[in-house]
């Protein structure tokens, strides 16, 4: 694999640099993400959340019937 010398990062676009960036990004597998214990708390209350906002949620087509009727 060639590695890019900084030099020839810096001359990267922006966009060419964020597609690299997020091409090493997506390289990673989630166990090679370290996350502090307060990412962990937070990702954990989230998940936590999740089932809870599901069951309080409305479908886009209740909701969009619903505005229909607010604005015709």
């Amino acid at each position: 694999m060639a590695l890019l010398t900084p030099d020839e990062i810096v001359r990267l676009s922006p966009p060419e640099r964020l597609a690299l960036i997020a091409q090493l990004w997506d390289s990673l597998e989630h166990d090679q993400l370290p996350l502090s214990s307060a990412q962990q708390a937070e990702l954990e209350r989230r998940l936590g959340s999740l089932d809870q906002d599901r069951q309080d949620g409305v479908t886009w087509e209740v909701l969009k019937a619903e505005l229909e009727q607010r604005c015709p």
